[in-house]
């Protein structure tokens, strides 16, 4: 017999509750945890004041993601990739997701030769935790955005849509 509940016991078209808190970081421009069931990541945006050198004297700026589980954010403890030494390819490519998702939604020309790195931090993982740090980061560089143009670092918003 088919069971139409999931191992969790949500019927399947039932979202996992959701929760969000803003402001976690104060030396953060934006932060947020951002919760998905019992996936938990925090993210965190700053700026910095240069770009990378393939964008020295455009007048453009960028924005970057780095990904990481920490420790215990899984049933067996994950090593820290600084202990190791090696970035895995399973954190490249999603550092590299988050950072493709967020600069298709933003006009990076607004922001002048300026740098926003977006960190995502897995404190716990239950599942999705790609689209729980896309849309935690976005959360999080929205309010930064706010904060941004309320002290003056940049003359308009630059997230598109």
């Amino acid at each position: 017999m088919f069971s139409h509940r999931r191992a969790d016991n949500r019927n399947f078209d039932q979202l996992r509750l959701l929760n969000v808190k803003y402001d976690i970081y104060p030396y953060a421009a934006g932060s947020t945890l951002f919760e998905v069931g019992n996936t938990k990541v925090l993210c965190a945006v700053t700026l910095q004041n240069s770009v990378p050198h393939f964008l020295r004297g455009r007048r453009c700026g960028w924005l970057t993601a780095e990904y990481s589980l920490l420790p215990a954010s899984t049933p067996v403890r994950t090593v820290r990739e600084i202990t190791t030494n090696k970035r895995s390819g399973r954190t490249i490519e999603i550092s590299r997701l988050i950072g493709r998702s967020l600069r298709a939604v933003a006009d990076l020309t607004i922001l002048g030769e300026q740098t926003i790195f977006v960190d995502c931090d897995v404190l716990q993982a239950d599942g999705g935790t790609r689209t729980a740090c896309i849309t935690g980061a976005f959360l999080a560089l929205k309010a930064a955005q706010v904060r941004w143009l309320q002290k003056g670092l940049i003359s308009q918003p630059f997230l598109k849509d």
